[in-house]
């Protein structure tokens, strides 16, 4: 081996290198270790521990110190599915941005065309190229973009606006260059309240320019919390209020009118007297007061007071905003109340006749005007921070400009003189609505009380000083993780690569003997050269992650095993040792293989890394630096020894006594049975077609949208009980075993399409109440949804995916595999030269992908373990791509070897030779691939079981079709006259 000293430089170098760069994860792990230890499982006192010592030296190698945040910077970060936590992505509004742009135009064109965007939408396809189509078609060049009353309005004329002499081309890129700015301008907000939030190394990132924005909030534990702080537009309001002296009339009318529309059940209750019924019927036991009889009456739980109409139940507040929504009811509304808005409180509990703790929210009707437009803005705010008011309780004090102060001291003045409220709404939630007691209010400070706790205010004050969201940003996926499941699964993770390493070494002293021994050795610096280079590039360690990182120890002797195949085959020519190593090193012996076979496996670990997202593309990075490590420690690092071994003159012969005769004399004649295998082939595919034509298959979330709990309870479960209970208040739920039978996997999709936090929140508390009587009495809401340190019970994983996500992602992995196929084609063809080659190993890699589906299609209802398809299983067929093709481009090096050669025999013959001489490769290959997919199946975790079970039923059949469909399909569509040349060359030989 030329230059092998530097060589050797290298690989001390890059080992030392990674071991600094592993230095950090270690140091980082135990001071947060220590931290965990000194908050006693408190969250909140974790956090504030770290941030104290965030700037602290923790670190030093003698010549430099490090202080904490920066050994957390250097570390290997454990994605969500390791730490736990919060991943969600959020949609950022394009729809709203339009309508700001055209000043909420009132346009008949633009208006369908944004309804026809939103309906017509495709997969990977922008709300704004969408709504560009739909109004090209809407339009059919009658109206133009650059109209006055749409985009060439005041606000967006000037430099770099729309002016009305624009084509609707050049309307477009001013658009988008708008929308660019609004969903940056989002980003910015978005970061500033993650910051003040409270978790170590938060993760924001925007997703291209779809709109989406990334976060990541590792370790965070409230999910209803950060929902509703990541959603919040912060579109802060001033609203004067009408009195329930002034308002009750309508009530009283609207009331009456519902009762001649609404069939409402007779109940038998005494109504509970309330300030608006007595108000109304002067408390007397009247007719109209009776429960039953009235449709609005009826739903108030509590008196109201001042601008308090009532109190009502959350349930019950869709029902009430339909009816005020109504046009024969809104017609009753009279003079300047004709305007007004109908608003919500924020919740609060009180106590019922029998002292049970009850959840209301309060009714408001705010003065509201011809543009619906609040009597002051809250962009006038400069800051906010959270206090206490003159009660001691919590509060949020606000301090606003001067234009602010200015118009702030008139509306208090008013409300002062006329004696009314000033509601402050909060995205549409009012939040309080104080009365003004002791004159105007000058000099621009005000503060915010109500119902609140300390956090409630930390997190108002929050938002309020980011700043509002330029348009609504809707979850449209997200995924929570507990702590306790990331801790199972690193367990799971490192057994599963423990007893894997052990047994591939095992496998590789059994075979190859000394030889074997430098196997291992090059694999065990090609482990440390692969975390450091993770550790270097601050990638995300993921659970799939580490089933690549087990995947490359198989892969990892691959290179090896062609070697050592190779070098064998020398020896038993009559070559010395030191001449077949040279040979076995060479590109005409094994170097030409090895690379045509990592090559085609980087292209489709490249597509995978395009195409996939969150663990996905963790998995496909561990992949990818694995097939490049291992090229480099198979090719050099045990070439070093063998070459040291030469040098002492010790015996190498790349056998042991137990694998001295293996495949030695195999002669089998695969071409000679294609009939059959091609038969077997296609009743096979025929199968899996019918199959999936009529039986489908288990499509997970990720292909059709939905929400998924994973529920662990205190005994054992019967899934279709749990079912039957869920679809009462769900309309419908599939609910599975989930490894052991006290765990369950329920997916609904129910309120899937809406995005708002209230609607999370809405599902949450039905699952809890549905499933809480299977539970002892202690366990509550928060225990039940939240993640906490050492939780066993309850949801341990949630994630939600919205339908154009799954539209997205659907699309995405149709064009990975094709993608994926079309590469690998061309490169074949390229490489080999001739187009059979390709089409050989097409048309295997298509069988393996056809035979893999039908698996999944006719076994994904009884088997016992997860056998969705989802993102986990794309990534799982790319894999099967590559390695499909690493075990076909094996065994076609050897057939183009052999043509090329000096064999004698007729085509076939020269053929099935070349097959036969790599079956020890090809065997070994696949056996050690077989082995470490096994053991993660076995001990991996029942989250990756049906993401490994396509593998290893990928890899399994991928050694078939090498063998038994790539070169018999190679052999049949080569001409008769190739083949006649090929069989004289070799006669002449």
């Amino acid at each position: 081996m030329q230059n092998k000293g530097l060589i050797k430089f290298f690989a001390i170098l890059f080992a030392l290198v990674s071991i600094y760069q592993l230095s950090f994860t270690f140091v980082s792990s135990k001071i947060k270790s220590d931290a965990k230890t000194f908050a006693g499982n408190n969250p909140g006192k974790e956090v504030k521990y770290l941030d104290s010592i965030g700037k602290e030296k923790v670190f030093s190698l003698g010549f430099t110190d490090f202080t904490f945040n920066e050994v957390k910077d250097k570390q290997i970060n454990k994605g969500l599915d390791l730490e736990g936590g919060i991943n969600v992505i959020l949609q950022i509004s394009v729809k709203d941005i339009l309508k700001g742009l055209s000043n909420k135009s009132k346009n008949p064109v633009f208006n369908k065309s944004l309804a026809d965007a939103t309906a017509n939408q495709k997969g990977n396809q922008t709300y704004l190229d969408a709504f560009f189509d739909a109004f090209e078609a809407n339009s059919n060049g009658t109206v133009k973009l650059a109209s006055p009353d749409i985009f060439a309005n005041r606000s967006l004329q000037g430099e770099g606006g729309v002016t009305f002499q624009m084509t609707d081309a050049q309307v477009k890129k001013v658009i988008k260059r708008k929308v660019d700015e609004s969903v940056e301008s989002a980003f910015g907000v978005l970061r500033k309240r993650i910051d003040k939030f409270g978790v170590t190394q938060p993760n924001i990132q925007k997703l291209g320019e779809s709109g989406r924005i990334l976060v990541e909030l590792p370790g965070a534990k409230d999910v209803d919390r950060i929902k509703k702080l990541l959603q919040s537009t912060a579109q802060l309001e001033f609203w004067e209020t009408f009195k329930i002296e002034e308002i009750g009339n309508f009530m009283m009318a609207a009331n009456e009118s519902l009762k001649k529309t609404e069939i409402t059940k007779v109940e038998t209750k005494k109504v509970e007297k309330d300030s608006l019924s007595a108000l109304l019927t002067d408390g007397k036991d009247s007719v109209a007061t009776k429960k039953g009889n009235n449709p609005l009456f009826d739903k108030i739980v509590a008196q109201g007071g001042g601008p308090v109409l009532g109190l009502f139940s959350p349930k019950d507040t869709a029902v009430v905003n339909s009816y005020f929504k109504r046009a024969d009811i809104r017609v009753l509304l009279a003079g300047d109340q004709r305007y007004a808005k109908f608003v919500w409180g924020i919740p609060t509990t009180i106590k019922d006749d029998k002292q049970k703790d009850v959840e209301v929210v309060e009714l408001y009707a705010l003065k509201g005007n011809r543009d619906n437009v609040a009597s002051m803005g809250g962009g006038v705010v400069t800051d906010a921070s959270d206090t206490f008011d003159q009660m001691g309780k919590p509060a949020v004090s606000m301090q606003m400009n001067n234009q602010g102060a200015k118009q702030w001291e008139e509306l208090t003045g008013r409300a002062y003189t006329q004696k009314s409220n000033i509601a402050i709404v909060l995205d549409d939630i009012v939040y309080s609505a104080p009365g003004v007691s002791s004159g105007p209010i000058a000099g621009g400070r005000s503060e915010i009380s109500g119902s609140f706790d300390v956090t409630q205010t930390k997190d108002l004050a929050n938002v309020l000083r980011a700043g509002k969201l330029p348009a609504a940003a809707d979850i449209v996926q997200s995924e929570v993780v507990g702590p306790s499941l990331g801790q199972e699964a690193i367990d799971n993770g490192t057994n599963s690569a423990i007893i894997g390493l052990l047994l591939v070494s095992l496998w590789m002293m059994i075979y190859y003997g000394k030889a074997g021994w430098y196997a291992n050795i090059a694999l065990a610096v090609n482990l440390l050269f692969m975390f450091g280079i993770l550790a270097s590039l601050g990638a995300v360690l993921t659970l799939p992650g580490i089933a690549g990182i087990v995947l490359t120890m198989g892969t990892a002797v691959d290179a090896n095993i062609i070697i050592y195949e190779r070098a064998k085959e020398e020896l038993r020519a009559g070559k010395t040792l030191d001449e077949a190593v040279k040979a076995s090193y060479s590109w005409t012996g094994a170097m030409r293989s090895i690379v045509d076979a990592n090559v085609t496996h980087i292209l489709t670990g490249a597509v995978l890394f395009i195409f996939g997202s969150g663990p996905i593309k963790g998995f496909a990075t561990t992949l990818l630096i694995g097939i490049v490590t291992s090229l480099f420690t198979s090719i050099f690092i045990a070439r070093i020894f063998i070459d040291k071994n030469i040098a002492g003159k010790n015996d190498l012969s790349f056998v042991t006594k137990f694998s001295k005769n293996f495949f030695t004399n195999f002669h089998f004649d695969f071409l000679g049975i294609k009939k059959w295998t091609y038969v077997f082939s296609a009743v096979v595919t025929i199968v899996s077609i019918a199959s999936i034509a009529t039986n489908g298959f288990d499509q997970g979330v990720d292909f059709v949208g939905g929400r998924t709990f994973q529920v662990r309870f205190e005994k054992s479960m019967q899934p279709e009980e749990v079912k039957n209970e869920l679809a009462t208040v769900f309309g419908s739920a599939e609910v599975k075993i989930f490894g052991d039978d006290d765990q369950l996997k329920i997916t609904t999709k129910y309120k899937i399409q809406e995005t708002g936090s209230a609607a999370d929140e809405e599902v949450n508390k039905m699952l809890f109440e549905s499933l809480k009587k299977h539970y002892s009495a202690g366990i509550t809401y928060d225990k039940f949804i939240n993640a906490y340190d050492g939780k066993k019970l309850g949801v341990l994983q949630a994630s939600k995916v919205g339908p154009t996500v799954a539209e997205d992602i659907k699309t995405n992995a149709y064009w990975a595999v094709l993608g994926a196929m079309a590469i690998v084609f061309l490169y074949l063809m390229i490489s080999f030269r001739k187009w059979q080659y390709s089409l050989g190993a097409i048309a295997a890699v298509a069988h393996d992908v056809i035979f893999v589906l039908g698996v999944y299609s006719l076994c994904w209802k009884f088997m016992p373990f997860g056998m969705e398809i989802d993102q986990h299983f794309i990534a799982a067929i790319l894999t099967v791509i590559g390695y499909s093709m690493n075990d076909t481009v094996i065994v076609f090096d050897r057939v183009r070897e052999f043509l090329q050669g000096k064999t004698k025999g007729t085509f076939s013959e020269i053929v099935n030779k070349s097959i036969n001489s790599t079956m020890s490769r090809t065997i070994n290959t696949s056996l050690t691939m077989i082995m470490v997919l096994l053991i993660m199946f076995i001990f991996g975790g029942e989250s990756i079981r049906g993401f490994i079970f396509a593998m290893l039923i990928g890899i399994i059949i991928g050694t078939y079709s090498s063998l038994f469909i790539a070169t018999p399909v190679l052999v049949d569509t080569i001409s008769k006259e190739d083949k006649v040349n090929v069989e004289l060359q070799h006669q002449e030989a």
